[in-house]
């Protein structure tokens, strides 16, 4: 069993705030083996997926009174039958439990829960591995978990397997979207997942992928919901705010998972002209991780100049984010038309070099050079 303490912190001081602990995240990203990682001298575990535990939870007042264990672990909690009841009863009649409940969506997704239990729960989300934890998984080099993405499976194994990952967009339609979302066209919902994974980190405007698929715009914007509620698909939204000709509307849209980027995309094996995006992925996933609650957008204008990721710290201050696999790659256009609409905040070119990072003045702009790690200061 791998070592996350920077997720075990984050369960701990979910606790610290509310009862409930909603642990989410897609499909084999390592939800249960995080939870057991809690140790089971303190848990008692709960497998939802079991028919007996039905059974089990018919009384949940009757169980809870018996929990010898300080903390009650429901593992795919929206199978039980009334899993908001459930949760609830816990966490008003039983303070002295820490809750923890894990699910591949957020609890207002499942038609099962009348109760979202506001002010009873954290959400922590538990994204693939993350940059900076790739040493306590085997000292995996970075290379391969562009290629094999960050499911803990596949980033261990030796060799990257397509049958795993046609396996896991198989299951993921027939236990997570179809049970949660009642869609009826398997063929129609992948066919819609595995073009947004083709075009992973670019802009997506409904109209036209309902047109190049065939399949109507209601059902694009349904599918893309559900996919966003799984968090299957990340939507990075425009940030705008006075400067000339800048897209307002359209999103970006990121897969999960660099792995399944590539397994769609056909890149077997990757070679170095597909890094750069890639490399952006994960950049974007240690900022969710690290900062859950700022909200991550980019900018563009109807030129085509880009900032791939835009944070706003203050009211007239923010923070301009490119992603580089190299920095010998970085064009400063796109930065020096930024600033000269929006001229406080921090310049931060993100690549894969040694920690502290150094400054670099370019087109006389200062500009941090460093490592996701970098972005926290």
């Amino acid at each position: 069993m791998k070592s996350r303490p920077f997720w075990l912190n984050r369960i701990e001081n979910a606790w610290r705030e509310a009862p409930i602990c909603w642990l989410a995240g897609v499909r084999r990203v390592g939800k249960t083996t995080l939870a057991k990682s809690l140790g089971e001298e303190r848990m008692v575990y709960v497998n939802c997926d079991l028919p007996v535990t039905r059974d089990r939870m018919s009384d949940p007042e009757l169980f809870y009174r018996n929990c010898t264990r300080p903390v009650v672990v429901f593992d795919e909690v929206h199978q039980l039958p009334d899993p908001s009841t459930a949760l609830k009863i816990g966490a008003d009649l039983f303070p002295h439990l820490k809750i923890m409940a894990t699910g591949s969506s957020t609890l207002a997704a499942s038609r099962k829960f009348q109760d979202t239990l506001t002010g009873r729960k954290r959400l922590v989300r538990l994204p693939p591995v993350l940059w900076d934890e790739l040493d306590a998984f085997d000292k995996t080099p970075l290379l391969k978990r562009l290629y094999h993405g960050g499911l803990p499976q596949t980033l261990l194994s030796e060799t990257k397997e397509p049958d795993f990952y046609r396996e896991w967009i198989d299951s993921f339609f027939a236990r997570d979207i179809q049970r949660l979302f009642a869609f009826r066209n398997p063929d129609k919902f992948t066919l819609f997942f595995e073009y947004l994974m083709r075009q992973s980190g670019g802009q997506m405007e409904t109209a036209k992928v309902a047109s190049s698929l065939g399949i109507s715009r209601p059902t694009v914007e349904s599918h893309l919901r559900a996919l966003e509620i799984t968090h299957a698909v990340t939507l990075v939204r425009p940030f705008f705010g006075g400067g000339g000709k800048e897209i307002v509307r359209m999103p970006k849209v990121y897969g999960f998972d660099t792995g399944f980027v590539g397994f769609c995309r056909g890149w077997e094996p990757l070679r170095p002209d597909d890094y750069g995006i890639l490399w952006e992925h994960l950049v974007l996933e240690y900022l969710q991780a690290h900062l859950p609650d700022r909200t991550i957008q980019y900018w563009r204008d109807t030129d085509g100049r880009e900032i791939d990721f835009i944070l706003v710290r203050k009211r007239d201050e923010v923070d301009a984010i490119e992603c580089k696999w190299s920095p010998d790659h970085f064009n400063a256009d796109a930065l020096k038309k930024f600033r000269s609409f929006y001229g406080r905040g921090a310049n931060y070119l993100v690549c894969p070099v040694p920690t502290p990072g150094y400054l670099k003045r370019i087109s006389g702009m200062e500009i941090r050079v460093c490592n996701p790690e970098g972005l926290l200061g």
